[in-house]
């Protein structure tokens, strides 16, 4: 049943199995498991930023993500770490990515840096996440890009908004790079406005990447679905 319903996001990478090393660490018991790693790079959505100052770490994607993996995988040793800071773009993001992130020695990096990064030049843009990527890989380190959340201040239906623009160009390159892909809008197309960042982790991003753990390929014509579905799978009665 997992495997209809959280076919919920388009993945671009170079096989249909991108993950299937890391699930398979996910399967394995004691004493022949492991500690997977995961970490959580970006601005202030993975940081857990509600309403600037107040953070609600624990509505954040990154919290859901453990929480819904520890449910699916329940042998599994999994440490979700963010180094995500508010308010950083891509370029700062990048000139600590060997010292924050690949210190840690993870297994999977997820990179979310679109809604800051509409304000910074573009090849300069590029070139940060290009940098983290190949940095990444270098290492055997699986790259999940993230496309940006809604935002209130976009015009959402418009092409031309910076917020689809650098949508975009993050789709580019994660199949440019051969990489993960994780967008925000392949399962609502027709959003109408924007929900606030902590609604945004609940009801959106987790439902994109779980199906990352639970499925081998993620067909494009089974995207979208019911999300509140999704989240009750993982996390009965913690809803409302």
């Amino acid at each position: 049943m997992l495997s209809t319903i959280l076919f919920a996001t388009i993945l671009q990478a170079s096989s249909r199995d991108y993950l299937s090393d890391v699930v398979k660490e996910f399967k394995k018991d004691w004493p022949n498991n492991r500690l997977v790693e995961i970490v959580c790079h970006g601005h202030s959505v993975p940081a857990g930023y509600f309403k600037t100052p107040e953070i609600q770490s624990q509505n954040a994607y990154p919290a859901l993500l453990r929480e819904g993996l520890a449910n699916r995988f329940n042998h599994a040793m999994i440490n979700i770490s963010v180094t995500a800071i508010g308010g950083e773009n891509s370029i700062s993001g990048e000139k600590r990515f060997a010292h924050d992130v690949l210190s840690r020695h993870p297994d999977v990096v997820m990179i979310d840096y679109g809604l800051n990064d509409r304000r910074v030049n573009a090849d300069s843009v590029r070139n940060a996440w290009v940098s983290m990527i190949t940095q990444a890989k270098a290492k055997n380190i699986k790259v999940i890009l993230f496309t940006p959340t809604p935002d209130q201040s976009a015009k959402m239906d418009d092409p031309s908004d910076p917020i689809n623009e650098q949508a975009e160009a993050i789709r580019w390159l994660a199949k440019n790079e051969q990489v993960g892909r994780v967008d925000s809008r392949s399962g609502r197309p027709h959003i109408r406005r924007a929900l606030p960042l902590w609604i945004e982790g609940r009801a959106g991003v987790v439902p994109l990447l779980l199906p990352l753990a639970v499925a081998r390929r993620v067909p494009r014509e089974a995207a979208g679905g019911d999300f509140e579905r999704v989240l009750g799978s993982f996390f009965p009665g913690r809803l409302h």
